[in-house]
């Protein structure tokens, strides 16, 4: 272990304590990673810190906690390029109170405090970034962890952040070269293995990560710095999927199946899905800062990332078209055949076979390209007690995304499945259906072409100004200003083609089956191979644009704060806080077509405003040796999903009661006012014993649910997006960390740990009859990190678990389902041969925990089962 203040840093930087950005127990240097006063107005200020080893990063991260104004988490690597997991996620989500929904194996969005992703504000060195999702959210994959240096997540707030995180607001950070101290090359180079994929046909599941990173001083006042990161991810795994229930209690049809006289939910199908995904990630970050004397400093930075996905897909469909789900039509003769045979839990159909059936093979392929470009320049000048900041900042976001199937259908006498909790779901038909000398192509049943572009860009300038007062009473005056125009726009792209022979040749293809799941057999084939065959080939037609389903939303914030630093004592005990108010105006203009029973479209926009004053408080108390209180009072808001707020419709009115869905171009912000309470105690070095209650009252909530809407004169019954009551969030987080140092035989190891409980009565508006959890609400989550370091060799074994909590599955706000609790085990070693050259082994998931959501909050009635497996990567990194 090694911690030296900035002035008697040294060049070199041990490999062994990177791995270990992964626990909580994080370094923070504080001219790297701590936000400049015109982001957060000094709100983690504290002494700059080079870290070695874990116990120096633990004793980093209480230097940050303790020093700071908010409550605040941070993850930081002082050697550049040296995060150890895939995605930045998997950093956060080790952090107390934060939870992440695994993605294509890997972590991917954030949740704070019992509040989704939808209510996290992302940042990149404190400038808002415009993202390739359709609402706000930050896929946090975006940002390979080589290219960031650290991060910083904000659970309260001052008036000087920027508004939008009522969860909290994490804000990535870049290097600023002259402010590193360590080695001018980082190079890594390694191999990624995922063990779900390894069975596949025509798959190798092994993939590769290289990163490079300089960083150089040109002179003592000029550090430029340059990296680039090349990954490609290769992980196969297997899925079923329910497609839900009928249900008379939410709004289906469903009828008595068992004769008992109550009404029993029908499911509408399943599938079997299994993925061969090739991911390929690149990246790449600059950095010049200029610094020609103490009073002036300007810095530019620039981070691209470009994610590519090609994936093959194998489904098979069972459920006769979706006809087992309704009981009025076909299910009926289906449940009623004497040859059919179920199982009904809590008047739920859990399992069934049944005749009359179809099942539909699918070879498909998605793809998808999603970017991100960002880009700032900063200028920070002071004069005696005053100082002026300035800050210009654009980003933009792309993706463009096709999914393409060939279909084939099949006619069992008898189909089915059973997806009965407790067991591994499974799937029957009476014959072979993925017998390769017979997949019959059905007119009624064409190919499939469905793609989607979205586009983000966000423009913004900020400026700052600080006056110091002095140690005591008012220390300190800040106030300023921020502007940011924002445009987000999507269009889809639709298209089928019949085919043109009537079975496909069995020379194209192949069969296979899963170990995870017992099921009929897969059919597989070149994607391009079987498409000619089947339709000649995917051709896009010029009217392939789905001109309904666009829309735009043009949002323009304007605002401003001031905030008052303070210090003093009170009964012989120093404290220190601030005090300010943030004012927002928002403007948004939303664009979309409207369709009046099914005729032509006609554009329409509205246009729409509000404002905000948000206060806070944030006060310290310095208790006794070690210890510490903290107070925190803020108003916070979120502002609505950007296509939540589309001005899109679709109504009919021919049959009373008219209807329709819509998005929400009046929606208003989600708003909170919060109180955080917490007690620190530094019981020793590197020790720490923290104790955090905290409560939010949420005034404004969004969700989905079914309100009459006037439009034109008519009074429809529309779906869509609505504001509705809030509610209130109470939790607690218990934070324990410390070296064994006590005892002799023991003063190598030590343990991080920490435990969340959340209560909540916020509820989204589905279903009506039994509502789920606010998105992100996970009642319990605990780490648990037991780590070794002798200088040389560092271990860390970590365990993770988080209870069942609400998620939007895709990219649809209403596709609400819960994902069940997950307990995950990772372990990490990394061994530091010579100065210059250090190895690392990690292992993901070794428990092979599978991911379970399911329908309706209801248990019986699963979504989906899907097995990522365990991830192994082996990596060398040489610094010099």
């Amino acid at each position: 272990m090694t911690i030296k203040r900035k002035t008697l840093i040294a060049a070199g930087v041990s490999a062994a304590a990177l791995f270990t950005a992964a626990a909580p127990a994080f370094a923070q240097s504080g001219a790297q990673t701590a936000p400049a006063p015109a982001q957060t107005d000094d709100a983690a200020q504290v002494d700059e810190v080079v870290v070695t080893g874990i116990r120096g990063s633990l004793r980093s991260a209480i230097g940050v906690k303790r020093n700071s104004d908010l409550v605040i988490e941070a993850i930081s690597s002082q050697d550049i390029g040296q995060l150890p997991n895939v995605t930045i996620a998997e950093e956060l989500v080790r952090l107390p109170g934060i939870n992440g929904t695994r993605d294509r194996g890997n972590q991917s969005q954030a949740a704070i405090r019992g509040l989704g992703p939808r209510l996290v504000l992302g940042l990149v060195n404190g400038r808002e970034v415009a993202s390739s999702e359709p609402d706000r959210n930050i896929r946090w994959e975006i940002y390979p962890s080589e290219i960031v240096s650290g991060v910083q997540v904000y659970k309260s707030q001052s008036a000087d952040l920027v508004s939008g995180g009522i969860a909290g607001t994490i804000d990535i950070r870049t290097v600023r070269p002259l402010d590193y101290r360590g080695p001018e090359f980082v190079g890594t180079a390694g191999a990624v293995y995922y063990d779900a994929g390894k069975d596949l046909p025509d798959y190798d599941p092994t993939g590769y990560r290289l990163s490079a990173n300089v960083t150089h001083p040109v002179s003592d006042t000029l550090g430029v710095a340059l990296g680039a990161t090349h990954q490609v991810q290769k992980n196969g795994y297997s899925t079923f999927e329910g497609w839900g229930w009928n249900d008379a209690a939410t709004g289906g049809s469903a009828g008595d199946v068992d004769g008992d006289g109550d009404l029993d939910a029908t499911f509408w199908g399943a599938q079997t899905q299994v993925k061969r995904l090739t991911e390929t990630r690149n990246g790449v970050n600059g950095a010049l800062q200029w610094k020609p004397s103490d009073q002036f400093e300007l810095n530019l930075d620039i981070l691209y990332s470009d994610i590519k996905i090609d994936e093959d897909q194998n489904q098979i469909w069972y459920g006769n078209n979706g006809a087992y789900g309704n009981y009025g039509g076909s299910s009926a003769w289906a449940y009623g055949d004497p040859t059919a045979s179920y199982t009904i839990i809590n008047n739920t159909v859990v399992a069934a076979r049944l005749p009359y059936a179809s099942v539909t093979n699918v070879i498909a392929k998605y793809t998808e390209d999603k970017t991100l470009f960002a880009t700032g320049l900063n200028g920070k000048w002071t004069s005696g007690d005053w100082t002026l900041t300035g800050d210009l900042a654009y980003s933009k976001a792309e993706r463009e995304n096709m999914w393409r199937a060939i279909f084939t259908e099949q006619y069992p006498a008898m189909a089915g499945v059973d997806m009965t909790p407790g067991r591994t779901p499974s799937a029957y038909a009476s014959y072979d259906t993925g017998d390769v000398s017979f997949q019959p192509l059905q007119s009624y049943r064409p190919a499939q072409a469905d793609g989607g572009n979205l586009s983000d860009e966000l423009t913004s300038a900020r400026f700052d100004v600080s006056h110091y007062a002095g140690d005591t009473g008012f220390t300190e005056l800040s106030f300023g200003a921020r502007v940011t125009d924002r445009t987000k726009e999507y269009t889809r792209t639709f298209w089928t083609q019949a085919p043109i022979i009537a079975t496909l040749p069995a020379s194209i293809l192949t069969s296979f089956k899963v170990s995870d799941f017992d099921t009929p057999s897969f059919i597989n084939g070149d994607f391009d191979a079987v498409a000619k065959a089947a339709i000649g080939g995917f051709v896009q037609p010029a009217n392939s644009t789905d001109t309904a389903s666009g829309w735009s939303v043009d949002e323009t914030v304007a605002e401003a704060y001031v905030k008052a630093k303070f210090a003093g004592t009170i009964g012989g005990l120093p404290f220190t806080g601030n005090v300010g108010a943030r004012a927002v105006q928002v403007e948004t203009t939303s664009h979309g077509y409207e369709s009046v029973n099914g005729g032509a479209l006609s554009p329409v926009s509205i246009d729409n405003d509000h404002f905000q004053l948000l206060p806070s408080l944030n006060l310290t108390l310095s208790l006794a040796e070690g210890q510490q209180l903290r107070f925190g009072l803020a108003r916070t808001m979120a502002r609505p999903p950007l296509d939540e707020l589309r001005a899109g419709r679709t109504l009919y009115n021919t049959t009373p009661p008219p209807t329709g869905s819509a998005g929400n171009p009046l929606l208003e912000p989600y708003i909170a006012n919060q109180v955080d309470l917490s007690y620190e105690f530094y019981f020793a070095p590197e020790a720490l014993f923290a104790a955090a209650v905290y409560y939010k009252d949420v005034e404004s909530h969004i969700g989905y649910s079914t309100q009459p809407v006037t439009i034109n004169g008519v009074t429809y019954n529309v779906t869509g997006p609505f504001n509705g009551d809030g509610g209130g969030i109470s939790g607690a987080e218990f934070t324990f960390q410390t070296p064994f140092s006590f005892v002799p035989a023991l003063e190598n190891f030590g343990i991080y740990a920490n435990f969340a409980y959340v209560h909540s009565d916020v509820k989204e508006f589905y279903p009506a009859n039994n509502p789920l959890e606010s998105t992100g609400l996970a009642k319990e989550t605990a780490t648990v990190d037991l780590w070794y370091s002798d200088g040389k060799l560092e271990s860390r074994l970590g365990y993770k678990y988080h209870s069942p909590f609400t998620v939007i599955t895709g990219w649809d706000g209403s596709a609400l389902r819960t994902l069940e609790s997950e307990a995950t085990l990772d372990f990490s070693a990394s061994y530091q041969l010579t100065s210059n050259l250090g190895f690392r082994f990690q292992a993901s998931n070794l428990t092979d925990e599978e991911v379970r959501v399911h329908y309706d909050n209801d248990v019986n009635r699963l979504a989906s089962e899907t097995r990522f497996g365990r991830r192994f990567s082996l990596d060398a990194t040489f610094r010099y």
